[in-house]
């Protein structure tokens, strides 16, 4: 795994995320994702899908309110079950973006929101050592 390239990949897209995140609201699983995506940065609306709701109540909220979302759940088999879940239930209701999630996977080898912050961490030590 080239280190500088998947850091410099996941700073990019954090950027853009906290950016967008700034009129856009973030779908994420629970509250350690919440407290991750604080940890790096990220501090626009963040709604977690357990929040006490059914899935579809959960979906006809967010419709009700929101006209874009970005979706990050986790990357593992669960976080991609409810992305499309999710995205299936708000089809034509609202767009959804999901390109946070496909870039942080692909350059993580955390499959949580929750690990960024150490993966993170952990890049920027690997790439100090081979760099010192």
């Amino acid at each position: 795994m080239d280190y500088k390239k998947s850091l410099d990949e996941i700073e990019k897209a954090l950027n853009d995320l906290k950016e967008e995140n700034s009129v856009v609201p973030i779908i994420v699983e629970g509250e350690k994702d919440i407290e991750a995506l604080n940890k790096i940065g990220i501090s626009g609306t963040i709604i977690s899908v357990n929040a006490g709701f059914s899935l579809i109540d959960f979906c006809d909220r967010i419709a009700r309110k929101y006209k874009d979302v970005i979706i990050l759940t986790d990357w593992d088999r669960r976080g991609g079950y409810l992305c499309h879940t999710i995205k299936k239930n708000l089809q034509g209701r609202v767009n959804c973006n999901t390109i946070y999630r496909e870039i942080l996977s692909k350059n993580s080898i955390t499959k949580t929101v929750e690990g960024l912050p150490s993966w993170i961490y952990t890049l920027k030590e690997r790439i100090n050592k081979n760099y010192a």
